[in-house]
């Protein structure tokens, strides 16, 4: 786990810490630079529009190994858990705009989706959850 506020500040420390543990992990150092992406892109969208640019409101992380079962196999990843404790999400807000209709600053959820395997939001109570999860690439699926 990693507890942080919302401030800029945090953001190079958070980006670091989940550089090298994607690293350590062993994801391939493109994926470890989407992942890292991913992640910042969400915590600068709670800053920004779920604590409304308010300092020093808390933002934790959990990280932990992910498994799944694909075709008959068994993938193993790393699933990220941001919660904040700020405004609830509209869900069409969550959707995303179509690619074409993008303004500049807008890029944010499709970085985080083309950069996950999953992206779920949940609300439980007054804590917003967002799950990220990125599965080790197969060998068969390896250039």
């Amino acid at each position: 786990m990693l507890a942080v506020y919302s401030n800029p500040r945090w953001l190079s420390v958070v980006r670091g810490a989940v550089e090298r543990l994607t690293e350590t992990l062993g994801f391939p150092a493109v994926q470890c630079r989407s992942i890292t992406r991913a992640v910042d892109e969400a915590l600068t969208n709670i800053v920004r529009h779920s604590y409304g640019n308010r300092l020093g409101e808390p933002i934790a992380l959990y990280f932990r190994r992910a498994q799944r079962s694909q075709l008959g196999e068994v993938e193993s990843g790393l699933a990220i858990l941001l919660c904040d404790r700020g405004s609830a999400a509209s869900l069409n807000k969550l959707q995303g705009r179509p690619f074409e209709q993008i303004r500049p600053g807008e890029l944010g959820l499709h970085l985080i989706r083309q950069a996950m395997d999953t992206v779920e939001f949940t609300r439980k109570g007054l804590t917003n959850q967002l799950r990220l999860v990125k599965y080790f690439a197969q060998a068969s699926d390896a250039p």
